[in-house]
């Protein structure tokens, strides 16, 4: 999973994905074997798009590795398998984008059988775009980082140490719901923040301005509440917020209870919601977090987030953080070595809080 970010001079912003898939790497090529390497690298939708090329990737990875990588300029046929068995014995090979070919997205089976007559064996590191397609066709197995993912969510999910503390942040209380639901079986706790808090406290009856707000899911949001009332989960929702009259880095912020007033838009906890959270982070012994609590990108709005990153990393159970978002703040905070576990793939890891079953692990037996 090498889709990184680049900025306009085509320079890549942020290699953790890169980094992420280096002790696969070094143990394939400490037993002499030639990597090849198959990634998709942003949305080409199936036509060759230069910026989109996977040549940045290629020349980050070389530095990681200390090792030669030779960056094909194709993906699959007679001159890539001729390129690759010509390459000398610890080198890697970087194919190039594989969403450059339109069956990709697709799972086609043909392009599948041309990236399997490349090598003698398959496997999987890539959490967030996990694809079965190969896996048919040759002996398969998770990579190293693969296998720590699926280790951190089954710890969570099937086995956790209590209390369990569920964190769920973002903008779209509808992009979370099934996880709400799935985890209201699980979990001791769920604690709510970012935009999707204000459509569960508009299904309560409190006023919330203008901020952001699904109101056709309204009557599902009222089904969770009395979902986890049933099953003793608490399902804590914010009791105060950082307010502005407007969307911008440079609004007036200021605090208020529970209630919005007009004209108001919510963009962050406030800080008895930062202390409740943290109080809670810090009695449990797993805890797993998507989403921001608000508009971190904003310097006003981040101190929600931040408490509650702090509040993880200081806390002592398994500590899990998954969904870019969440990923990006762990990172902005410098927090990343005070967490058990950083999930590189934010759709993969919401699937498995979904309870979903992911079918290019499943491919493997390793779910």
């Amino acid at each position: 999973d090498f889709n990184v970010p680049l900025n306009a001079a085509g320079e890549i912003t942020d290699d953790t994905r890169i980094r992420a898939a280096l002790p696969t790497l070094r143990a394939l090529l400490e037993r002499s074997a030639t990597p090849i390497l198959l990634c998709h690298f942003g949305r080409p939708k199936g036509q060759i798009v230069d910026s989109l090329r996977t040549t940045p990737v290629g020349v980050r990875l070389g530095e990681l590795l200390g090792s030669p990588v030779v960056k094909l300029d194709a993906r699959v046929g007679a001159d890539v398998l001729a390129a690759v068995k010509a390459v000398p014995t610890g080198t890697t090979v970087l194919l190039e984008n594989v969403r450059f070919h339109p069956g990709e997205t697709k799972g086609d089976e043909e392009l599948a059988r041309g990236f399997a007559e490349l090598g003698h064996a398959f496997v999987n590191d890539a959490f967030g775009a996990s694809h079965r397609g190969i896996a048919r066709f040759l002996p398969s197995a998770a990579g190293m980082l693969l296998h720590k993912e699926v280790e951190a969510f089954g710890r969570v999910l099937n086995d956790p140490a209590r209390p369990l503390v569920a964190i769920l942040g973002g903008a779209k209380v509808s992009d979370k719901l099934t996880v709400v639901n799935n985890l209201l079986d699980r979990v001791d706790a769920i604690l709510v923040g970012g935009g999707m808090a204000y459509t569960f406290l508009k299904s309560q009856g409190h006023s919330i301005g203008t901020s952001l707000c699904e109101d056709d899911q309204l009557d599902l949001c009222r089904d969770s509440l009395a979902k986890a009332a049933e099953r003793g989960v608490d399902l804590l929702l914010p009791v105060d917020h950082v307010i502005a009259d407007r969307f911008s880095a440079d609004a007036d912020a200021k605090e208020c209870g529970v209630d919005i007033p007009d004209g108001h838009m919510g963009l962050d906890i406030g800080p008895a919601t930062r202390a409740l959270y943290a109080a809670r982070i810090a009695s449990a012994k797993t805890v797993v977090w998507n989403g921001p609590m608000g508009v971190f990108e904003m310097e006003a709005f981040r101190p929600g987030t931040e408490a509650v990153g702090r509040a993880l990393a200081d806390c002592d159970g398994y500590t899990v953080v998954g969904g870019g978002d969440s990923v990006a703040a762990i990172h902005l905070l410098g927090l990343e070595g005070a967490v058990s576990h950083i999930s590189t793939g934010g759709g993969a890891s919401l699937e498995l809080l979904e309870g979903k079953a992911l079918p290019g692990i499943t491919a493997l037996g390793t779910a």
